[in-house]
């Protein structure tokens, strides 16, 4: 088992670490040649230009100012300047938002520290129960809820730690009638009172997180509401995407759409652009974009050395194959790529089969647009089916063109598949803990007894191996999730982050906690399992879950405090931005390109902030000396990431903190996940009397998550029609004249990204009008159409993407 003085070294090998990569970024920041590396956001917001410097030539790459070292530590208390309304103008609210979590962890863990150091330490370290036990332990156990006895003596003297425990329980008598008249009822021992004592710090604990958790659900709504009310025009305001258009025999998907809305929308539909399946011109333009950065690098080495023009091989990767001259190689590629993309571009605007059922639908007022995203278009309610339309900027275009009859489909696929996937990672899981553990190794590999009890082997391999060896397992798990959710058929990407954070977050759950536990439990006590009587085994158990706080402790120093002081020195963007810059730029656009400045990545720093947080809920109560490595990652996490957000950190897109319903979500999850792990705990105590207590815990815990379910959740999922029209109505105080020209602005905003910067000759595929009182139709019936109506070819939609299906009359 790893003791004190292996955590400690574990500690020192981490701080020294977080301090060194720390300070490896205060001196690299300083450097005029990776300005464009730790203050992209800047240069993207058009704020900040390269620093040019007047003397040497080695000033231009090198800071030669002193005094600039001195105060090397100023990112520090600048990352902490900044007030938050004016992070959330410069980064956007989900930024702001997210930062808020960290902040969400000290608020909660920093009183339960004072009182669980203050109460629980005391009572479990005034015990002997581990020393007259037959359980492997360490120092580390003697502080946690392991060293409670299982039934103490009537007659023993009271401590001074008794006696605090016992004041601690009046206290919450004193509040609670029912808990005094229960404790009255079933108490009759002093050494009880420890017991208790846990008990009811498990009540504080969950007081306290439901009171914080409410607090913040509130603030974040009404940061919400206010953001989306101080905003400025966005397409996703007006606009709604409708899905499942029902299949029509007389009209094209366009015709069909606008028909529709125009008769059931009359007084609010503006105007529609239907989607098409442009995956394959995507994937083309991809691909010659791929071959153009080619090109550009040969180019740019012939210039470099006019004497030798550049060669390579045409098999894959360059690695074997016929050598031709790359230059003209890449010319030939790009040449016959800008053939297929016009001919595909041709066939995507003349083919009705690449017209999609769907289309995003824009409407004259934000209210007219709340009302079609949040009711039910048709009597049929698979059809018509409408949602708010994601920010242009944040379509996951490529899953538009996924039927959505196969949407159900790809679901069940995904989550068999995940299941399996989390089932068979078990196995690697095992093998970890197995290091975490020199008892354990001793057990399989006799022989290794020799070196591995060598003390700095020893606290390397407990402290230190078997947190980053599952670092380093879990590296490649993100992106297997983050396709799993493009498979599953998301429309948006702050979905498709959601949802593999989702389950990424499942995922650790399941593999990392409840796996370390039970396979570190059975592994530590396989001696004990095999000599004593299987009725003891729910005990032995009961012990070994809390002497897994020793894995964790380590896993949060290499996760929390190295990793996150790593991901400040930006070592991977660095290396790849000074590459692309030796070979790649030619313009300032190129290294701008160049910069990559990356966003917080969600589906993988959510789920990792919210495993903090059930790893700290679940040994709050059971190991109270876990806690400080979580308050230290929260606070050295929000330092850090705050800086980012100000200057490094560029956003994909802005959900308006849609994501906050389910970090609430798993904080409540983690938090019920660690009662009824203290339920186990002390029924293997025999405090049979302490399970009615808890059971209440569980139940308060998810009426308290319904409350905050119905009251604050639909903030994140709806907009009222009442906040809809108070911001219509500014509008048109503040700018009359606004309806003029919002058709011209949304009638092109959700262009597919690949037809963005091409030049159509197609005139009437750039101007489409919409506005007409008639309804166009090539139905026979007319009885639903409000006026007269009139046969109609239809005009072309303004973009190849929405073109009009052709039919022959």
């Amino acid at each position: 088992m790893a003791t004190i003085g292996d955590i400690a070294v574990a500690a020192g090998f981490n701080i020294i670490s977080a301090l060194i990569f720390l300070i490896a970024f205060a001196i690299l920041r300083l450097q005029p040649i990776n300005d464009r590396v730790y203050f992209a956001k800047w240069y993207i917001k058009g704020s900040r230009t390269s620093p040019t410097a007047s003397g040497t030539f080695v000033r231009k790459f090198v800071n030669l100012d002193y005094r600039s070292y001195i105060r090397f530590l100023n990112w520090v208390p600048d990352a902490l300047r900044m007030p938050e309304a004016e992070l959330i103008d410069h980064a956007g609210l989900d930024s702001a938002v997210y930062l808020r979590i960290y902040l969400l962890g000290l608020k909660i863990f920093v009183p339960i520290f004072f009182l669980t150091w203050a109460v629980l330490i005391p009572v479990n370290w005034t015990n002997n129960t581990l020393e007259h036990s037959t359980e492997t332990y360490s120092e580390v156990d003697k502080l946690s809820i392991s060293n409670i006895p299982h039934k103490s003596p009537r007659h023993e003297n009271l401590t001074l730690n008794y006696r605090l425990s016992a004041l601690f329980i009046l206290a919450i008598n004193v509040i609670c009638i029912f808990w005094e008249i229960y404790f009255r009822t079933h108490i009759v021992m002093y050494d009880d009172c420890r017991f208790w004592a846990h008990v009811a710090m498990a009540y504080v604990v969950t007081v306290w997180t439901c009171f914080m958790l409410k607090k913040e659900y509130e603030k974040i709504a009404n940061m919400r509401f206010y953001f989306l009310e101080s905003e400025k025009h966005r397409p996703d305001q007006f606009t709604v995407l409708v899905k499942n258009v029902p299949p029509d025999a007389h009209e094209s998907v366009s015709e069909k759409v606008q028909h529709f809305f125009l008769v059931n929308h009359h007084d609010n539909y503006l105007t529609h652009q239907v989607v098409c399946n442009a995956n394959k011109l995507a994937k083309l333009v991809k691909t010659r974009q791929k071959k153009q950065n080619w090109l550009d690098y040969y180019q740019i080495k012939y210039s470099k050395d006019p004497s030798k023009r550049p060669t390579m091989k045409t098999g894959f990767h360059g690695l074997w194959g016929k050598k031709v001259d790359a230059i003209e190689h890449h010319e030939t590629e790009i040449e016959k790529l800008s053939i297929q993309i016009a001919e595909e571009r041709t066939s995507v605007m003349n083919n009705p089969k690449a017209i999609m059922p769907a289309a995003f639908v824009s409407f004259k007022t934000r209210w007219g647009a709340a009302v079609c995203a949040q009711t039910q278009q048709a009597r049929n309610p698979t059809l018509w089916l409408t949602e708010w339309a994601p920010e242009p900027r944040d379509v996951y275009w490529k899953n538009l063109a996924i039927p959505h009859v196969s949407l159900t489909i790809r679901k069940v696929v995904m989550g068999v598949a995940f299941f399996f996937l989390t089932f068979f990672f078990m196995i690697p899981i095992t093998f970890v803990q197995s290091l975490a553990n020199i008892e354990g190794i001793e057990k399989a590999a006799p022989f290794l007894k020799p070196i591995i009890h060598i003390k700095p082997i020893k606290s390397f391999i407990q402290g230190f191996l078997p947190g980053i060896v599952l670092k380093i397992f879990l590296m490649l798990l993100p992106r297997l999730l983050m396709a799993m959710s493009k498979f599953e058929g998301f429309l948006s990407k702050s979905r498709l982050e959601r949802r593999a954070a989702s389950r990424y977050y499942l995922f650790k759950f399941v593999n990392v906690f409840l796996g370390s536990i039970i396979a570190g439990a059975a592994f530590e006590q396989l001696n004990t399992f095999l000599n004593e009587s299987a009725n003891r085994i729910p005990e032995i158990i009961g012990i070994a879950i809390p002497m897994k706080a020793t894995f964790f402790i380590t896993y949060i120093m290499v996760d929390g405090w190295s990793g996150t002081a790593g991901e400040i020195l930006r070592l991977k963007p660095l290396i790849i931005y000074h590459l692309k810059n030796i070979f790649l730029v030619k313009t300032e656009r190129d290294r701008e390109k160049a910069m990559h400045p990356g966003t917080i990545g969600f589906n993988t720093g959510e789920p990792q902030i919210q495993f903090y947080f059930l790893i700290g809920l679940v040994y709050a109560v059971v190991t109270p000396l876990l806690i400080p490595f979580i308050l230290v990652f929260f606070a050295l996490a929000f330092v850090i990431y705050r800086h980012q957000i100000i200057n490094v950190y560029n956003p994909k897109y802005e959900s308006r903190a849609a994501f906050w319903p389910d970090v609430h979500g798993r904080v409540i999850t983690a938090l019920i996940t660690s009662q009824v792990l203290l339920m186990g705990l002390l029924s293997t105590k025999h405090a049979a009397a302490s399970t009615p207590v808890l059971l209440a815990l569980p139940v308060l815990t998810i009426g308290f998550n319904s409350y905050c379910k119905g009251r604050f959740e639909p903030a994140f999922t709806r907009y009222p029609l009442q906040e809809a029209m108070n911001k219509d109505t500014l509008d048109r105080v503040r700018e009359p004249n606004l309806h003029l020209n919002l058709k011209g602005y949304l009638e092109n905003a959700y262009i597919h990204p690949v037809f963005k910067d091409e030049d159509f000759d197609d005139e009437d595929a750039l101007h489409n009008d919409h506005g007409a009182t008639a309804v166009p139709t090539k139905r026979q019936s007319r009885r639903n159409t409000p006026t007269a109506s009139r046969t109609s070819n239809g005009s072309e939609p303004p973009h190849p993407e929405i073109v009009d299906e052709k039919h022959k009359p």
